[in-house]
């Protein structure tokens, strides 16, 4: 099958997090790589208090009156690379429950640039309020497993979320996809197992929510760069499965520095090549 080399999920100095490099070092990474499309997908401000720690809040997202300049400097870029690289302008947003007004005004006011949303789960209720689940191991052990009482319950609840941002990201009316969905074994080699079973089970049932919606998945490649986790964030048969049911899976470097544009691409050219199509 013909693959497009695209890069789905990327970062900006917009980005706390993240890098201040300019755009362009990433998307000169990107052309010497060989790849033909480059979405630009910042994580939008997030709503006032979402989080109790207000100093990781302005580290997980940029401020509402960035957004405006995010945006532009997203459609100058699509502009310098026009004729080289075909530049998509996105947003990487987040689900966020009881907040869903605050997601609707953002895609409400720039619908018209947007061409690509990738759809993410980062945050649960944990102890003290709203907590990230990519945030840090100990984190995650103090703010999340202790609140759930075991690895089994924060997982459910995970993928419960994950089928609700789902349901909600059907509406979407530009080209959409589920951010990295198994981001919750990000330190799975610090933090108790997670069962297999359990993640196969929520998967399963989650692949005909993917196809009713209309959503692709973020074949997210990040997991191989983070020590505790060594591995993307898409299980290979799960792959294999959307791709049967004719669910776009899209690269993802989900690149934070220039140097990270291209992770995994090569494993991830390998499932796609692997793919044999149900014979009719």
């Amino acid at each position: 099958m013909s693959i497009l080399k695209w890069d789905g999920h990327t970062h900006t100095r917009f980005c706390y997090h993240g890098s201040s490099a300019p755009q362009e070092e990433y998307i000169d990474r990107a052309i010497e790589l060989g790849f033909e499309r480059y979405t630009i997908s910042e994580h939008p401000p997030l709503p006032q208090g979402w989080i109790a720690d207000t100093r990781l809040l302005q580290e997980l997202a940029m401020p509402e009156e960035e957004l405006p300049q995010y945006m532009s400097y997203a459609q100058q870029m699509k502009q310098l690379y026009n004729g080289k690289m075909d530049i998509t302008v996105g947003l990487e947003i987040d689900y966020l429950p009881g907040q869903l007004s605050y997601t609707e005004r953002i895609v409400e006011q720039w619908q018209s640039q947007l061409e690509d949303i990738v759809y993410s789960v980062h945050y649960l209720p944990g102890v003290g309020g709203t907590r990230c689940i990519d945030f840090t191991a100990d984190d995650f052990r103090n703010g999340l497993l202790s609140y759930y009482g075991s690895m089994e319950s924060v997982v459910e609840e995970y993928y419960n979320h994950v089928e609700a941002a789902i349901e909600w990201a059907a509406q979407l009316p530009m080209r959409k996809r589920l951010g990295h969905i198994n981001l919750i074994e990000k330190f799975r080699q610090v933090l108790p197992e997670i069962n297999p079973n359990q993640i196969e089970r929520r998967l399963k049932a989650i692949i005909p929510k993917l196809a009713k919606a209309g959503l692709g998945i973020d074949v997210n490649t990040a997991g191989l760069r983070v020590a505790t986790c060594g591995k993307p964030y898409a299980p290979e048969w799960f792959i294999q499965e959307c791709l049967q049911q004719g669910i776009p899976c899209i690269y993802g470097s989900d690149s934070h520095k220039p140097e990270h544009v291209g992770t995994g691409w090569d494993w991830y050219e390998q499932q796609l090549s692997a793919f044999k199509p149900a014979s009719s």
